[in-house]
């Protein structure tokens, strides 16, 4: 799909991973509706993007509450014109041992990370079928694609994120749209990952990404029509592919590694903060 001269809605544009998908956009050429909580944090990416000459607009978005995301759609076709591309980035986590998560925590999770980016592509979608042009990036994770313990509703929430892409993907295929799934492993710099980790590498045959790479895959994906992206080092560059063939195998090396371990640590972060 060409971008140059596209319009794009990205979630999650205020902060993270966010900021580096929006530049990325904007370099290509991508007018961008820009959608988070964070009105500051958005005014800052949309200074940052509007450098490189491109429109901009700022919608202040609930992820989490249907009616904010209405009006996320019909405001960015409002001020942008038809939308061309949608990014579902906005995402939250939180490490803790699952028995004693709260349940508000558990729906806050599901909602922001899988229910807001489903209703936000509803909305959005009739307009892609009805030009036959669109195309429609999910941010996941690794976390998609194998078991992450102590991080229980943010994977259960990302696999369903993965699952929802590659269905919807099939569906729309046909009518002239694409969907995508980038897959990112630990990030650094930026991020939920870098904001718990202190700058520590995780343990292991892996390491983490730069965000830079993490926005350039989500370029690829949309250019050349990617299913599916992982984004990481090591061995988790193939955990897909390893935990297809035997997860149980994938669980052992991830706890003989250390890496359990370190997830851990995410908790004490969390409780820290």
């Amino acid at each position: 799909m060409e971008l140059s001269g596209s319009n794009a809605i990205l979630t999650g544009a205020s902060r993270g991973l966010g900021v580096y998908i929006a530049d990325a956009l904007a370099l290509a050429g991508v007018n961008l509706a820009l959608a988070a909580r964070d009105q500051t944090g958005l005014d800052a990416t949309a200074d940052r993007v509007r450098t490189k000459g491109v429109k901009v607009a700022t919608i202040p978005t609930d992820v989490g509450d249907e009616d904010s995301l209405r009006n996320l759609a019909d405001q960015a076709e409002e001020q942008l014109g038809p939308i061309d591309i949608l990014i579902n980035n906005a995402g939250v986590e939180h490490y803790i041992d699952f028995h004693t998560a709260d349940t508000k925590l558990i729906e806050k999770i599901m909602r922001v990370n899988i229910l807001g980016p489903q209703v936000l592509t509803r909305f959005v979608l009739p307009g892609m079928v009805e030009r036959k042009r669109g195309h429609i990036v999910n941010i996941a994770s690794v976390a998609g694609k194998t078991a992450v313990p102590f991080n229980v509703v943010y994977s259960s929430s990302k696999h369903a994120l993965v699952g929802f892409s590659w269905s919807l993907r099939e569906e729309v295929k046909p009518l002239g749209i694409g969907v995508s799934v980038v897959c990112p492993g630990f990030v650094s710099d930026s991020g939920m990952f870098a904001d718990w980790s202190g700058g520590k590498q995780p343990p292991g045959l892996t390491r983490s990404v730069s965000p830079d790479k993490v926005a350039a895959a989500t370029i690829k994906a949309i250019e050349d029509d990617k299913a599916e992206i992982i984004v990481a080092s090591g061995i988790t560059k193939v955990v897909d592919v390893l935990h297809a063939i035997s997860p149980g195998l994938t669980t052992s090396v991830a706890r003989k590694s250390g890496a359990y371990k370190f997830l851990a640590h995410g908790k004490e972060a969390e409780f820290k903060g």
